[in-house]
């Protein structure tokens, strides 16, 4: 199984390399060459099974010489051990033909542990191998980086440091970030917001002479690790809905395409997904790209889903690579406009996208009314990016097709928001009770690269 670049200049590699390697050194993001195929009678087998083996068979093709079988179910195991929920992605219904993934019960309430707990198994395996050591560098709307850190936290041989938007994040995302006491993690707070965040990280990628010195690998979104070991849900998601006899349609809350981009690959693997939706808040460069085809940013401005407060989106590339017919000069050009504001997509390349996407936003009075709603009507409390997603999918049901929304975060992380809608401030499980009362640790850092560059030298050992 090999992976390939979205911009079409950089090496392929095997999934390992690609793994530890993150971006590809042409500034693209890797995928894989062939995408493989479940037969509906290997879908069908999944009936049943649990998701830790749904998982292995998910994604044993993709990863194919990198582990061996026996190795990859044990670090598949020991990731997925420390979730709340024994079904881990529990599906709960909201109304008749309208579904709701659960995907919130692992260690840092959010979907993100999904991948990240996986990710950090496979690191730790790959590296004791190979006796080598890495610098992680991640950056987080508020998710991504409380994950990253529970994955690798108190590790030998990784350094972890995640930029954050300084207070652009809610205040349980921020602690998940700055309370743990391990010497090897670091929580860098940003002057800015999230694309800036996301940009320096690209920055350093792309500066290969500190990317080499401090052995550079990255768990955003943009690693292929990531959005693979997110494609299983769906998976488990569908079955139990009664693919593949069944077609089944997902809607996904995104800021950064790379959760909806996963479940594209379980449709393009063989698992019957009708609609894919794209369910954006009021920073929807998304939905006004779907439905217009010009990709053009603005400001983004700050709400009560922050984790969905984008412009840049950084899985779309994928996307739209294969959009182009899997065109890297075509993807690297539009790259280049996105750099100056932004880019139209061609006609055939938007219908193309057009065929696999579709999408809807929320703005925050209706985000607000449907956490109040779903409350009130469906005895379910919602994140208010889960909020978003809910919203969206309403305005998609089919009653000949089931709907599931994914909901990406418990609601006790995001307590304010929740609070305001319903007048109940969740609370934390109990395994978190004390995380108001922790110390926090933290570095609040300018908005420049050779700065950064120099705290992160500064902190690992060379």
């Amino acid at each position: 199984m090999n992976y390939v670049s979205t911009r079409g200049k950089a090496p392929v590699l095997g999934f390992e390399e690609t793994m530890l390697s993150g971006l590809a050194r042409d500034g693209g993001l890797y995928v894989p060459e062939t995408v493989p195929q479940m037969s509906a009678g290997d879908i069908r087998a999944l009936h049943g099974l649990p998701y830790e083996e749904v998982a292995f068979r998910v994604m044993r093709p993709f990863v194919a010489d990198a582990f061996d079988d026996d190795t990859f179910g044990s670090l598949i195991e020991n990731a997925y051990r420390g979730f709340g929920h024994v079904a881990r992605a529990p599906l709960v219904q909201l109304a008749p033909g309208h579904f709701l993934a659960e995907l919130f019960h692992g260690p840092t309430l959010a979907f993100k542990d999904f991948a990240m707990q996986l990710i950090g198994q496979m690191f730790e395996e790959a590296l004791k191998r190979r006796g080598d050591r890495v610098t992680i560098v991640g950056a987080t709307s508020g998710d991504t980086g409380s994950a990253a850190i529970e994955a690798f936290r108190g590790l030998d041989a990784v350094d972890v440091f995640i930029l954050y938007p300084h207070g652009r994040v809610s205040e349980v995302q921020r602690r998940q970030m700055t309370t743990p006491v391990e010497e090897n993690v670091h929580a860098i707070a940003l002057d800015g917001h999230f694309d800036d965040c996301q940009a320096r990280l690209k920055d350093m990628f792309n500066h290969f002479e500190f990317r080499d010195e401090v052995r550079l690998a990255g768990v955003n979104s943009i690693n292929w690790g990531r959005v693979l070991a997110q494609v299983v849900y769906y998976f488990s998601s569908a079955v139990a809905l009664g693919a593949p006899e069944r077609s089944v349609s997902f809607t996904v809350p995104t800021g950064n395409f790379g959760d909806i981009f996963a479940g594209y690959i379980a449709k393009r693997m063989g698992l019957p997904i009708d609609k894919l939706v794209v369910a954006t808040n009021q920073n929807d460069i998304l939905d006004r790209c779907l439905r217009s085809g010009a990709y053009e940013t603005a400001g983004v401005a700050p709400s009560i889903s922050p984790s969905m407060d984008i412009q840049v989106s950084s899985n779309f590339e994928r996307a739209l690579f294969d959009a182009y017919g899997r065109d890297g000069a075509a993807v690297a050009q539009l790259m280049d406009e996105l750099k100056a504001g932004g880019f139209h997509v061609s006609q055939g390349a938007l219908e193309k996208l057009r065929e696999d996407f579709t999408s809807g936003c929320a703005s925050e009075e209706e985000t607000l009314a449907t956490i109040a709603r779903a409350h009130q009507t469906m005895g379910e409390l919602l994140c208010p990016h889960s909020a978003v997603g809910v919203k969206v999918a309403e305005e998609h049901l089919d009653p000949a097709v089931p709907m599931v929304t994914l909901a990406t975060a418990h609601p006790a992380k995001f307590p304010d928001a929740v609070e305001r809608a319903t007048g109940i401030r969740p609370p934390l499980p109990e395994r978190m009770a004390d995380l108001f009362e922790r110390p926090e640790r933290m570095t609040r850092a300018e908005n420049d690269l050779g700065a950064l560059e120099t705290l992160i030298k500064d902190r690992i050992p060379l």
